[in-house]
């Protein structure tokens, strides 16, 4: 289309010009009033770093702690007055004590401070924090006509368990921690360690998990702050039973005999039963020859729950008794001795409505066995082995302990044999014989025989004592005939009496 009139093109340009700002001015319009609000918020943002990043020193701490508030490298006992206050300005600001270069000190009479500070020579303490403790002190240091602040900034840090954590928890159940800093507008990092020492998380300020075994000690928060790091810690219990205790248990014949179960001390049989506790009982799987665990379980005690105070009822106790600290969570089964037939897998299981808990000990009976026997004649070949039943592991071993003054007081392989192959055996080899099983370092147990080994007996020593036996029988015979001669003499004499007293009266008759 053709310009026309005067002018036309340069008010056509005009006009574009006009449209294209029209067409721009809303966005422009939104984007000065983010620039207003994003700049107000950096400015604030910068404020609050200021504010607290101006502290000298920065503690972190949980209600009811001993807090030290160190004075500055610079504070000098003998030439500066030494001034403690909370609070940032007048007149909230209370001074709580000061100290002068005489060693003088004077505490504020505020009671609800008076009894909480104490002023040492390079430190404010306060004892049992409280919540209205915490906030922004200040040290003031005078030397003569010179003054220096330094500013303590006291955070709270809460560790707790949330509103779904029981105090007690079983396996299985949920657990769930929260660590936060409060009143804090630092940078801070936050992740947890578990009672191992594991770290939970890298920057995880809550924890929620199943609880296991495991879980059951000290958690700890960590609170890092630039180079410095606070450790608030918190306590969780999952009940478990006796994890102190070594699943393997070694007894025998000549030690005596624990199956050990317990549930920790500060956990009361209310808790436990609060959580449902159906039944609580003692089984036994016995080992069998061939090496396995028998099928079917022996019961041998359950308690009866319902009894103040808890009891045992026995079932069948292989005689085995429960120790007598019921009431303190000791439930192990005890015995002077252990048998042979004790091998096997001990269960002490508690019952809940989701779950069980059980502990499983497993028990290993030493035995030394002697072949031919115990009784022995001097000279004689005699195999001792000192075994579980089954080939030790490879972490076991065993030593032999020979009676004083046997031949065989120095054995010389080391570790000791199993298996003892002693060719000929001597008087002063008689006693008892000991076999210690050892892991490492740690004695598990030991088992004792006794061997009983007469002299060996010489030729002349056999003839002499069959001659003593032939002329004993000798004069037994003889003994024997002169006493049946002298019973048949007594008998004829008896008989010629009573024929002649017949032949005297008879014919008178």
């Amino acid at each position: 289309i053709p310009i026309g009139g005067k002018g036309g093109a340069t008010t056509l340009k005009k006009q574009v010009h006009l449209i294209n700002i029209q067409h721009f001015l809303p966005t422009l319009d939104r984007l000065v009033t983010e620039m207003k609000i994003l700049t107000q918020s950096v400015l604030v943002l910068i404020a609050v770093f200021i504010s607290t990043s101006g502290a000298d020193e920065v503690v972190y701490a949980q209600l009811g702690e001993k807090v030290f508030l160190k004075s500055p490298s610079s504070y000098n006992a003998t030439a500066h007055y030494i001034y403690w206050f909370f609070g940032k300005q007048e007149p909230s600001r209370i001074q709580l004590g000061w100290r002068n270069i005489m060693g003088g000190v004077g505490k504020t009479d505020d009671e609800s401070w008076k009894t909480k500070i104490t002023l040492s020579e390079n430190s404010l303490i306060i004892d049992g924090i409280e919540e209205k403790h915490f906030g922004t002190y200040i040290c003031e240091l005078k030397s003569g006509g010179e003054k220096e602040a330094f500013t303590y900034e006291l955070f709270q840090v809460n560790v707790k368990m949330n509103m779904g954590s029981p105090s007690l928890l079983l396996p299985g159940e949920s657990l769930s921690l929260d660590c936060s800093v409060k009143a804090s507008y630092r940078m801070t990092k936050i992740h947890w360690l578990n009672p191992s020492g594991e770290s939970i998380g890298s920057n995880q300020k809550a924890i929620i998990k199943t609880a296991t075994s495991k879980d059951n000690g000290q958690w700890t928060c960590v609170v890092r702050d630039n180079q410095k790091e606070y450790q608030a810690k918190i306590s969780v219990t999952v009940l478990d039973l006796d994890p102190a205790s070594s699943l393997f248990q070694y007894s025998s014949k000549s030690s005596h005999l624990t199956i050990p179960c317990s549930i920790p001390l500060h956990i009361s049989w209310d808790q436990i039963k609060a959580k449902g506790l159906k039944e609580v009982n003692w089984q036994f799987f016995p080992k069998l020859p061939s090496g396995g665990n028998s099928d079917g379980p022996q019961q041998l005690f359950s308690l009866y729950l319902d009894q103040v105070p808890l009891t045992w009822k026995a079932n069948r106790t292989r005689g085995l008794s429960t120790e007598p600290d019921l009431q303190k969570g000791k439930l192990s089964l005890v015995r002077k001795q252990g048998r042979e037939g004790d091998r096997g897998d001990y269960v002490c299981s508690f019952k809940f409505p989701k779950v069980t808990l059980n502990k499983t000990v497993h028990l290993e009976v030493l035995q030394i066995i002697s072949s031919p026997g115990t009784n022995l004649i001097s000279g004689q070949q005699v195999n001792l082995t000192c075994s579980l039943g089954h080939p030790l592991p490879s972490d076991l071993q065993v030593k032999w302990l020979p009676p004083e003054g046997s031949s065989q007081l120095s054995l010389q392989s080391d570790p000791h044999p199993v298996h003892l192959s002693i060719p000929e055996i001597w008087t002063e080899d008689s006693g008892n014989w000991e076999c210690s099983l050892w892991q490492g370092g740690r004695k598990l147990t030991s088992d004792v025989i006794t061997l009983k080994i007469e002299p060996k007996l010489s030729v002349w020593m056999l003839v002499i004592i069959c001659s003593a036996a032939v002329i004993v029988i000798l004069l037994l015979i003889v003994v024997f005939f002169l006493y049946r001669r002298r019973q048949v003499q007594l008998n004829h004499s008896l008989l010629l009496d009573c024929t002649v007293v017949y032949c005297k009266y008879g014919n008178k008759s």
